[in-house]
């Protein structure tokens, strides 16, 4: 059974992910000793992040441009960030014995470069914490507290904190009447009509996308995959449209500022594949080529006007159809608890007292680049700063 903290009464933290294990360690420093159930492996799903190096935060100071990267929840962690970013994380571990470092990308890790040492060192920071591995199938308001029943036994808390992240069942807080947004993928590679099979592999640096909904968008990469197309700025631009009805279309400027006709003009004799593929990859170029009809073998003085206009139409508009999205590897997820149901300056339900919500069970997703265990941070952070203060 839970033991009772010293201030009297007993906490539940239902999720031993990453926002639940930071808010059991400032519980632990405020002499709160809390309980904390989840049926697997303790902090098992922060193992793959980063790709098992564990990017820890990104190194932005400023809580409002920290929090432009989420495109739900930036103005609601405005609060959270403002008392616990970048700098307040990188103490922290630095606190539990994680040094880290930070890339030329501006991602933090730690200087280990294993998720596996920030799992055993944040456990072990946690140690005195009541663990119960077992499935919670259900949490009921009483009188005066909560009941949460499991896979085992039931169990009677003053405070329950929850951090199931978000591919959880929702299902246990039926009976608490929280509005939930269905969780849709995020973050993810995206299927194409256009085949790129041919070009699967191919990868663009620098590229933009073009429409208001990315204006704040930096340029970034894009590969070419059999079923379609990935890299950064396509996860940025899927974790966006993620709520977007399919098929949708896209626009990339793959090349700016680029003056074809001088090109042309300077180049009249060479192949135009061979000119094109001085500015992208040469499978690319063969590629808008074919799809546009064009032998690749064409001089450049005989390029018109006409065909002219539809390379550069293609360089500087190249439209694909969305038409789903690639499963494979999704680890975030767009959806969670309705942030009208949250108090942000606590991370406390507004319609029950002493139930807490932390991490991605809230619906707050980040760009990769260490955003969306930021949230976790900051968010079990609040919490525990909010019990007994």
């Amino acid at each position: 059974m839970a033991q009772e903290s010293i201030f009297n009464k007993t906490v539940a933290i239902i999720g031993a992910g990453p926002a639940g294990c930071i808010c059991a360690k400032f519980l632990l420093e405020k002499g709160i000793i809390p309980t904390i159930f989840d049926k697997g492996k303790y902090l098992r799903t922060i193992l793959p992040t980063g790709g098992g190096r564990c990017n820890l935060a990104h190194s932005e100071f400023g809580f409002k441009e920290l929090a432009k990267n989420y495109p739900r929840g930036e103005k609601f962690l405005y609060s959270a960030f403002s008392k616990f970013g970048t700098k307040e994380t990188i103490e922290f571990f630095n606190s539990i014995g994680i040094k880290t470092y930070t890339q030329d990308d501006n991602r933090i890790f730690p200087t280990s470069n294993s998720s596996k040492e920030v799992q055993e060192k944040l456990l072990k920071a946690i140690q005195k914490c009541n663990f119960e591995q077992e499935e919670v199938k259900l949490v009921e308001k009483l009188d005066n507290g909560y009941k949460i029943t499991t896979n085992k036994s039931k169990y009677a808390f003053d405070i329950v904190i929850i951090s199931i992240g978000g591919h959880s069942n929702f299902e246990i807080l039926k009976p608490l009447d929280i509005k939930i947004e269905h969780p849709v993928q995020a973050l993810v590679g995206l299927v194409t009509k256009e085949k790129f099979s041919n070009i699967s592999g191919v990868s663009i640096k620098n590229v933009k996308a073009n429409g208001k909904e990315f204006k704040k968008l930096d340029n970034g990469d894009i590969i070419f995959t059999h079923k379609g197309i990935s890299g950064p700025l396509i996860y940025k631009i899927s974790s966006i449209y993620a709520r977007k009805e399919k098929p949708y279309k896209i626009s990339l400027q793959i090349l700016k500022d680029f003056n074809l006709q001088e090109l042309l003009d300077k180049n009249s004799h060479k192949e135009i594949k061979n000119l094109l593929g001085q500015f992208v990859p040469k499978s690319f170029a063969a590629w808008i080529l074919k799809n546009l009809e064009i032998s690749e073998d064409t001089p450049c003085h005989k390029i018109n006007g006409k065909t002219r206009d539809k390379i550069l139409n293609k360089l500087t508009n190249f439209e694909i159809t969305i038409t789903g999205n690639v499963p494979d590897g999704e680890v975030v997820t767009c959806g969670g608890i309705n942030l009208k149901e949250i108090n942000p300056t606590t991370m406390e339900s507004r319609k029950h007292h002493d139930l807490y919500f932390c991490g991605e069970v809230m619906d707050i997703d980040g760009f990769c680049g260490g955003f969306n265990l930021q949230n976790c941070w900051s968010t079990g952070f609040i919490v525990a700063q909010d019990i007994n203060s």
